[in-house]
């Protein structure tokens, strides 16, 4: 829902509802975001317009966009039909993003937040879009200097696409705790794993957890109001953890922070399409899956922030608290069957440290999280790339 976006609020439900029940099941997009960042001084630097028009005419042109401000980039792989795809994709979009910024002298990072630089100096991109974004949502949307990474599932079917949503919302804590990457903003060690999340979910309406709906018919009412009210257009969305995308039939997964390393971007990838999958085969089959309270879910979503990978989450099923990693476990357990055939097996691995944690262990050795941040930027070439 970007510049290209030119329908109707109502033919825009309609086609979205109509692409859902003639869509593709099971294929796999991934989207990263990364900071475009002053190699001297690792500032966030404007120079997003800059390498859009170098990319002009290459592969990577149509896979390169802006995301809000210009100090901001993203990737994206493109429509794949399974995983092993997908994953070759994110590797190449990342090394043809850094031979691009080689070019123009600018640095890359891709953590969920940049530890220091100042929001009041970023510039929002001047497209239609952002403009109408930044006219309705002015501090909230200056303020949003963050960085994540998407996954989008295509499911086919609306009723079953709004079913997989219901089903995401149960672990979207579990997929925030494995990916946090942010404990560090505007010169302050948080205490924090995913102080995006905060200030994402907490500044955006219509953000974090959504709630379940019944079916198509029930999101689709809802949409409806919220456009009859005036509260969106065209230009301006539902920013859910996990929601159905209006322009074309997935179900977009949006809960993670952005990933320093090639290899946890795939996994963490892996993962949300398995889920997503494995959530569809359940409804076929008519297995039962939880629809937990919101209540509940932002409990261990407020976990997820504070601790990530290394604290615990409620077990809601038998009402006691397991450690994060030991749910994340069970997931890729219960996705393996599923994940073997749309070759995502190979790729789902829990890290021994998320890099939230990596970011802490070397603040305690190191003494500064700019000395962190320069450190996770400067490194080789090959361990960000792949």
């Amino acid at each position: 829902m970007g510049d290209e976006q030119r329908l109707t609020p109502d033919a825009q439900i309609r086609e979205a509802r109509e692409a859902f029940e003639s869509g593709q099941d099971f294929t796999i997009a991934v989207e990263e975001e990364f900071a475009l960042l002053d190699p001297d001084t690792l500032e966030l630097t404007n120079r997003y317009e800059e390498l859009k028009a170098a990319a002009a005419g290459t592969e990577l042109d149509e896979h390169l966009v802006g995301e809000l401000i210009a100090s901001e980039i993203e990737v994206k792989t493109g429509r794949c039909l399974d995983f092993g795809e997908a994953a070759e994709r994110m590797a190449r979009r990342r090394e043809q993003l850094a031979e691009l910024a080689d070019q123009f002298g600018v640095a890359l990072s891709s953590t969920g937040t940049h530890p220091w630089s100042r929001w009041q100096d970023q510039r929002i991109i001047d497209t239609p879009h952002y403009r109408r974004n930044n006219e309705i949502l002015q501090y909230v949307v200056w303020r949003n200097n963050s960085f994540g990474i998407h996954a989008h599932i295509g499911i086919r079917g609306a009723d079953r696409a709004i079913a997989v949503c219901n089903a995401f919302r149960n672990v979207l804590p579990e997929l925030l705790a494995l990916s946090a990457s942010s404990p560090f903003l505007e010169d302050c060690v948080t205490g924090l794993h995913s102080v995006r999340t905060e200030i994402f979910t907490k500044l955006f309406p219509r953000c974090g957890v959504p709630d379940a709906y019944e079916g198509w018919g029930a999101y689709e009412d809802y949409v409806r109001f919220l456009y009859d009210t005036g509260s969106i257009d065209e230009h301006t969305q539902i920013w859910w953890s996990v929601r159905p995308h209006l322009a074309f039939p997935t179900v977009e997964v949006r809960v993670c922070d952005a990933q320093p390393d090639l290899g946890e971007a795939q996994a963490l990838a892996a993962l949300m399409h398995s889920l997503g999958v494995r959530f569809a085969h359940a409804l076929d089959e008519g297995e039962p899956l939880p629809n937990l309270p919101h209540r509940l879910i932002e409990e261990n979503m407020w976990r997820a922030i504070r601790h990530g990978l290394g604290g615990e989450l409620i077990d809601f099923e038998r009402g006691v608290v397991v450690p994060a990693r030991a749910r994340i476990e069970a997931l890729i357990e219960w996705v393996t069957p599923v994940a073997q055939e749309i070759g995502a097996a190979p790729f789902l691995a829990v890290p021994e440290s998320n890099a939230a944690e990596r970011q802490y262990e070397r603040l305690a050795e190191l003494g500064s999280h700019r000395d962190v941040f320069a450190e996770l930027v400067r490194r080789p070439r090959e361990r960000v790339g792949g």
